[in-house]
């Protein structure tokens, strides 16, 4: 059986596992990553030397990086979350890289501040400058959803639509002022009524 190892707090676990619930594919998730369990040991290590999560083990093949990961899966599950259309697959594409290099880029200081309280992570102007450039990466994706129509790309559920959702997870998620942005909120309510989504769209995992 498949195995996906790390901690579901984290956002880039949530997106593989919530990837193979949609594809359908059965799994064993172990917990890995501090607080729980220490990724820089050899036993994981020998697996990702970046003692990062999440890495997916499926038979004597291993895979790290959730976007790699994601692909993956994907692929050994028929295709069904990336289109056959050139043009169709690269705009999914660029969202689900745009997710991880520019939508999350700001988020790591207010969530480590305002959420999980850890230590070193309590200047308030860093909290504010961080959030006011996530805010104006946050102003992007609205623009897109208020034009999009029901998905990020086309008119079918895709990766984009897992990545960009649990951001906006840990948007709403975070307790500061936040601007307006109703064709966020409406899609994120969307997106929350799968029943793939559910369990990683929780409170506990902001």
């Amino acid at each position: 059986m498949m195995k996906l190892l790390g901690r579901v707090t984290s956002i880039n676990v949530r997106k593989a596992t919530w990837a193979a619930g949609e594809l359908g594919l059965v799994y064993a998730h172990e917990d890995w990553g501090m607080p729980k369990r220490d990724p820089k040991v050899p036993e994981f290590t020998a697996l990702n030397p970046n003692a990062q999560v999440p890495v997916l083990v499926d038979g004597d093949f291993v895979l790290w990086e959730s976007v790699a990961i994601m692909v993956y899966l994907n692929q050994k599950a028929g295709g069904a979350l990336l289109p056959e259309d050139a043009r169709q697959r690269g705009l999914v594409m660029q969202w689900v890289m745009w997710q991880t290099t520019e939508m999350g880029s700001n988020w790591a200081y207010p969530l480590m501040s305002i959420i999980r309280k850890a230590p070193g992570f309590d200047d308030p102007q860093k909290v504010a400058d961080n959030i006011g450039v996530w805010t104006q990466k946050m102003a992007i994706i609205e623009r897109h959803l208020s034009q999009s129509g029901d998905y990020v790309v086309g008119s079918s559920f895709s990766l984009a639509d897992i990545v960009i959702t649990l951001g906006l997870h840990r948007w709403f998620a975070i307790p500061f002022e936040h601007p307006p942005m109703p064709a966020s909120l409406a899609y994120y309510e969307r997106m929350k009524l799968r029943p793939a989504a559910a369990a990683w769209l929780t409170p506990e995992t902001p």
